[in-house]
């Protein structure tokens, strides 16, 4: 038996909260959405009661709109701002009142081929699929099959560079004071900087103003960013629920589905820069592209059956990110003005940004580069613990210890 395995299974056993999974203690918690999809993949290679509990959790925070919140928050705790008096958000349990990638779809997919109990997969399809169809509603009002997002933290890649000239158009004023706790549990060092921590609670103040309406957060919205990463995890996703559909008989779903799932398709590609040899996200305020040097101009392997030149070009442009690098893959690019190897979301290597993009690579058939990716990620872990993300260049472990979806991540890249 693999010892890290045990390890990691101790793991997600001491950050359970009953029947929901802390992604660290005190730093983070509560039960957040996207890691908590992640985590229920990793139940569900060894515990499928558990992992069906994880997603039955996680949808006590779903809004009547169908909006899943990006944390839920079961029980009160003061390590962690901002907390459920900052976001002023009406549901019955607390919660913030943003959203993050939709994982939720494919993990109850993989969960239901595990355990196939469709009297427990029925319920959270159904939640699945209002979820769904709330981002063409909410974040896609126009109708062009690109999911924006609001705030950056709706990304989970908080602090990317990504974000940098939409959100420096965001006043730092605030109605909340900001009294951040993160840094007492981790080097500032590796944290955002406290300036982006009052234009990312500016935001929150905006839109608790404007009561959650996604109409009218829309119009107030100073951050409007069409975002390739959440975009290709909901094109996934889409797949998946069009998969769950047919084999849980809702076949009055599956035009609808099939639908989405193709204007987005078709959106996503138009997002292709042969000059940059990835895809890019697009700023809605200014109209520009956002050509920022990031992962998630790769995350579009995940859900698209690409041309061979296409998926060539980005298996060479993320060779080029990786060369001489401890750990893979960087979340910016090496080298470049905005590049912090130790900084969240700025330059560290992330287990679950590898697990879609070695998912992606296999699919768009490079098994190879799907192989040294893995390799790369297992031995991080292996020589450094299950570390919040990894330093590229030291292979340091840096954020929070002890983190659930990179012991998830572990359990499914070992077993491959």
């Amino acid at each position: 038996m693999n010892m890290h395995i045990d390890q990691a299974k101790r793991i997600l056993v001491s950050n359970d909260r009953g029947g929901y999974t802390v992604p660290t203690d005190r730093l983070y918690p509560f039960q957040w959405n996207w890691d908590s999809a992640f985590v229920a993949m990793g139940f569900a290679l060894y515990d499928t009661d558990r992992a069906y509990r994880e997603l039955e959790r996680l949808v006590e925070g779903q809004w009547a709109d169908g909006m899943i919140p990006h944390i839920v928050f079961h029980q009160p705790s003061d390590t962690y701002f901002p907390g459920p008096n900052v976001w002023r958000t009406s549901h019955t349990i607390p919660t913030s009142g943003i959203t993050q990638p939709p994982v939720f779809a494919i993990a109850l997919r993989k969960l239901h081929e595990a355990a196939g109990d469709t009297a427990r997969t029925l319920p959270l399809y159904e939640a699945a699929l209002k979820w769904h169809r709330w981002w063409y509603s909410a974040r896609d009002p126009e109708g062009t099959g690109l999911i924006a997002l609001l705030h950056p933290w709706e990304s989970g890649s908080d602090n990317s560079p990504a974000w940098d000239v939409a959100l420096a158009r965001v006043p730092t004023t605030t109605d909340t004071p900001v009294v951040r706790k993160d840094t007492g549990h981790v080097n500032a060092s590796m944290r955002p900087r406290n300036e982006d921590y009052q234009r990312f609670i500016h935001l929150v103040d905006t839109y608790a103003a404007c009561g959650w309406d996604p109409a009218k957060q829309w119009q107030k919205a100073a951050f409007k960013v069409a975002e390739i990463q959440t975009t290709s995890i909901l094109l996934k996703a889409g797949e998946d629920l069009e998969v769950l559909a047919r084999e849980l008989g809702r076949t009055q779903d599956i035009a609808e589905i099939v639908a989405f799932n193709a204007k987005t398709r078709k959106a996503i590609l138009a997002q292709w820069r042969p000059a940059l040899s990835r895809f890019v996200s697009r700023d809605l305020v200014s109209g520009q592209d956002i050509e920022a040097a990031t992962q998630a101009g790769f995350i579009p392997l995940l859900s698209l059956d690409l041309e061979k030149p296409i998926t060539d070009s980005l298996v060479e442009e993320m060779k080029a990110w990786s060369k001489g690098l401890k750990v893979a893959f960087p979340t910016t690019k090496p080298g470049i003005a905005s590049w912090e190897p130790k900084r969240y979301w700025r330059g560290p290597a992330w287990a679950i940004i590898n697990w879609l993009l070695i998912d992606g690579l296999k699919r768009n058939g490079n098994p190879d580069a799907a192989e040294e990716l893995r390799k790369s990620t297992i031995s991080a872990i292996e020589a450094e613990g299950f570390a919040e993300y990894f330093d590229p260049v030291t292979g340091e472990g840096c954020g929070g210890l002890g983190f659930s979806w990179t012991a998830a991540a572990y359990m499914w890249l070992a077993k491959a």
